[in-house]
């Protein structure tokens, strides 16, 4: 899981807005996550590969010191 944010804008077309967070909220998703599950599967069918902090790695690390 990422453990720091950056923020992405995006221009869209507002009724497909709309219809894009009425269907998150009916699945009780919020648009992020989706957005993030949408760009993890982007990444992973193009063979790209990236590196994310372990949340589990980074609180054994600050526990150590």
């Amino acid at each position: 899981m990422e453990t720091k944010s950056a923020r992405l804008t995006i221009l869209i077309d507002p009724v497909k807005k709309e219809a894009f967070e009425k269907l998150c909220a009916a699945l009780d998703l919020t648009p992020s996550q989706v957005v993030r599950q949408l760009i993890r599967e982007y990444l992973e069918q193009h063979g790209v590969s990236y590196k994310t902090k372990s949340p589990i790695a980074t609180r054994a690390r600050r526990k150590a010191v």
